[in-house]
């Protein structure tokens, strides 16, 4: 009693002190929301009091941080100033369209870029809209402040169509000091004269009239002074790489000064000389000759005219001038950017060739696509999209599978933002090539990523959903039976077949195409399945399997249901190391027999894979290497259990720790037995994957080796006449006997797929089971080796030489019998 009311105390206790607790917590809360609120009258006087205030910067620490903290590669800079001559080119295109303007003298609109290594410069040029005196000072004194966006502002009120223009921030002409310690802006507006601006990115900046008058005509021209450090971007062949990077789909030409080496023939002032020399000399003997000659005719000698004809000869080659050939370098302007943004034209205006090509530059890869999908998708936002399946896998390609994905290319207005933009495909289907291009996606201040919103989210289901599609249509394709096929191609013309044949030179057939596919990019399919949980039916019925049925031929989870026995419930599939080892398996022995298809899986993903697909439209999958497998005759074995029950409970006894239960099985007809994992364990094949690894530790993973059962075959004649030797020898175990169960066990483990542990007690058991087969004693031991003899000790000399005359004797003798015969 008293245990009783003490408890009861406690408990009243402890209820006040909660009770108590609970009041002072109301009563802080209550506290906190008085102090953390105003009343009107608060509210009141506080706007009476207050006073307003402009936030203060420090200029120069604000340009510090643009400069070095917003942008993470340095190269930018030149993205951005090609950026701004776009929208200049634009806005002028977009002025004179509706008559605000006029191009005047200068027409081309382009973009031009020069360096100078000696100047330490690199120059920008347009014939865009230009600037004003006051749009200087507005656009580049003020930071952020961006004359695109009001430009389009100004141009779109009351009008439904925007304006495409890259710019909205403000603050990408000054990632030019990235690179540059000083820039100088020289800009020509229609609506003013030139002139110049100029700043070293400090507090202070310059404007001036340009005292050379009007030397752009129209548009702008940014000079870089390059640091010391800077010095990689007076180079062609860094600029090249960078606009094709950045800017290579830009809609206006892009033009670079480059340096190319031209020969050409100039006279050869050596050569002239030489041959003046010669001439001379040859004038000169020409004269000695004609005083020869007469002499001669004087003396009333012959003279020969050939002499005369050939030196006549030789004076007209000599009479060609003489020429060199030189290299020099010469400057030209080089278009850099001349491949189109195809993505932005409407499909059916483009060729399957011009897809081709714009894939070749878009990866580099000589081979033509096997498939391509181009689409526009509209909606909450817009956007285009040209994707691509290679038609080879490039090298390592899931030996990168966690690394940056850069099969994606993301560009905003036709500029390159990300070439290494992982959230709009999954990491599976980071095979796929291609370019993604909108007009209002939500980046950041830098450009280089894009913020986060989700708006990403909705774009990513789209791309990836189109992708899908994309392959189902491929699967889609080669589905068609052979029937179909041979029916098509009696329909056909011979024209048909004839254009089919020209085709097929460089293209793959439809048909075809998935089936290539999946050699290069299957591995990609199941990896799906096992990570893509949203997608994973539409990615089930894209995996292809050889089959007991299939005859070598690969068929979906669907034809294999199509084609399923009315009494069948599941989809029996084995795992194993190759197809010939799943085809010899014991397994399929009772299967195969009662005309049940098997799926043979030997990729070592298809073990993770099962473990995710776990049924196939409602039919689930069951492994015909684990337990539980039911084939409908649970009745017909229970009395072969019954029957053989002293052999199984015997050779449970020998067997012990290394098997959970022996039984008998329902699914070999010919083998004796096989080994069985547990229902949730791992197969011989997961078993033999996990040891491969190169951190694998037995140790850990045994709770994950689930015990084996021993199932055998009871109308195979070696377990009918096991069962008689064990029903003689009753509790006894005579090791002839249990060496032969042993062997069975050791047979059924390597036939199952596993492997084996102890080799050396395997050895032994052979030698046993030999011995016995021959009828000696299995203890009996090898004989010792024979003791080494001594050595003959050394002759004496008179031995040696009697010996040696009888051998000379013994020559002589063979000698003369040669010369006999």
């Amino acid at each position: 009693m008293q245990l009783r009311h003490l408890f009861l105390v406690t408990l009243l206790l402890g209820a006040c002190t909660l009770a108590v607790v609970r009041a002072s917590t109301e009563e802080s809360a209550a506290d906190v929301t008085k102090v953390q609120s105003f009343t009107e009258e608060q509210e009141k006087a506080l706007h009476e009091k207050e006073e307003q205030f402009e936030f203060q910067a420090e200029v120069h620490r604000l340009m510090d941080i643009l400069i070095n903290s917003l942008y993470s590669k340095r190269e930018i800079f030149l993205r951005e100033l090609i950026s701004n001559s776009a929208d200049a080119l634009d806005k002028i295109r977009y002025l004179t369209l509706t008559n605000q303007t006029t191009l005047g003298d200068t027409e081309r609109l382009e973009i031009r870029i020069s360096f100078d290594k000696d100047a330490k410069t690199l120059t920008i040029r347009d014939t865009g809209v230009g600037m004003t005196r006051e749009e200087l000072k507005r656009n580049l004194g003020i930071v952020a402040k961006s004359g695109t966006t009001e430009f389009v502002e100004a141009a779109t009120k009351g009008a439904d169509d925007a304006l495409s223009l890259i710019g909205q921030f403000g603050v990408g002409f000054y990632s030019v000091y990235l690179a540059a310690d000083k820039v100088t802006v020289v800009s020509k507006s229609n609506n003013d004269t030139q002139h110049v601006w100029e700043s070293r990115a400090d507090k202070t900046f310059t404007i001036a009239e340009d005292p050379r008058g009007n030397t752009l005509g129209r548009g702008t021209q940014v000079t870089l002074h390059l640091k010391e450090d800077a010095m990689e971007f007076a180079n062609e062949h860094e600029l090249k790489k960078l606009v094709k990077r950045y800017s290579e789909f830009i809609n206006y030409p892009i033009y670079l000064l480059v340096t190319k080496s031209v020969e050409k023939e100039v006279p050869d002032e050596e050569a002239i000389k030489a041959a003046e020399e010669a001439a001379e000399e040859k004038r000169k003997e020409k004269e000695a000759k004609e005083a020869e000659k007469a002499e001669k005719l004087a003396r009333g000698e012959t003279v020969e005219e050939e002499e005369e004809l050939e030196v006549t000869e030789e004076e007209e080659k000599d009479e060609k001038p003489k020429t060199k050939k030189i290299t020099e370098q010469v400057p030209e302007w080089e278009r850099v950017n001349d491949v189109k943004a195809i993505w932005t034209r409407n499909p059916r205006d483009i060729t399957d060739e011009e897809y081709a090509e714009f894939y070749k530059t878009l990866t580099k890869d000589d081979t033509p696509p096997l498939q391509k999908i181009h689409f526009t998708a509209e909606g909450e936002i817009t956007f285009r999209s040209i994707l691509y399946v290679p038609k080879k896998a490039p090298a390592g390609l899931y030996d990168k599978f966690y690394e940056k994905s850069t099969s994606l290319r993301l560009y905003v207005r036709r500029v390159l933002i990300s070439d290494e933009f992982e959230d709009f495909l999954p990491r599976y289907l980071n095979f796929i090539k291609g370019v993604v291009d909108s007009e209002d996606l939500p980046l950041n201040v830098s450009r280089e990523t894009l913020a986060q919103s989700r708006v990403l989210k909705v774009m990513a289901k789209k791309i990836t959903r189109k992708v899908l599609e994309m392959l189902k249509k491929m699967a889609d394709a080669g589905k068609k039976s052979e029937e179909e096929k041979k029916e098509e191609e009696e329909a056909k013309t011979e024209e048909e077949k004839k254009e089919e044949e020209e085709k097929s030179k460089d293209q793959v057939k439809e048909e075809d195409m998935y089936e290539i596919f999946w050699k290069e990019f299957g591995k990609s399919v199941k990896l799906g399945v096992i990570d893509d949980r949203a997608n994973k039916a539409k990615l089930a019925k894209l995996l292809r399997y050889q089959t007991s049925k299939s005859e070598g031929k690969l068929i979906s989870l669907e034809e294999y249901v199509d084609r399923m026995q009315s009494k069948q419930k599941h989809i029996y599939y084995i795992t194993g190391e190759s197809i010939d080892a799943v085809k010899n398996s014991p397994f399929l022995e009772r299967l195969t027999a009662k005309g049940l298809e098997v799926v043979y899986m030997v990729d070592a993903l298809d073990e993770y894979l099962v473990q995710s697909l776990t049924e196939f439209d409602g039919t689930p999958l069951q492994s015909i290497t684990k337990e539980g497998l039911d084939l409908g005759d649970k009745e017909k074995f229970s009395k072969l259990k019954e029957e053989f029950k002293p052999l199984t409970d015997w050779l449970q006894s020998v067997y012990g720790e290394r098997v959970e239960k022996v039984t008998i099985s329902n699914r070999i007809s010919k083998s004796p037995c096989v080994l069985v994992s547990g229902q949730y364990g791992w197969t011989a094949n997961m078993e033999r994957i996990m040891k491969a690894q190169t951190f694998a530790n037995a140790e850990e993973a045994t709770w994950l080796h689930s015990k084996k059962t021993m199932e055998i075959n009871p109308r195979h004649p070696i377990i009918k006449e096991l069962a008689a030797k064990a029903s003689e020898a009753g509790d006894e175990k005579p090791q002839n006997l249990v060496d032969l169960a042993n062997l069975l066990y050791d047979g059924a483990l390597l036939s199952s797929g596993f492997q084996m542990r102890d080799v050396a007690d395997f050895a032994k058991r052979i030698n046993r089971v030999v011995s016995t087969g021959l009828a000696i004693d299995p203890n009996a031991e090898a004989e010792p080796e024979p003791e080494d003899e001594p050595e003959p000790e050394a002759a004496d000399s008179e031995s040696t030489t009697d010996d040696a005359e009888t051998t000379e004797a013994t020559d002589s003798a063979e000698g003369s019998s040669h010369d006999e015969l």
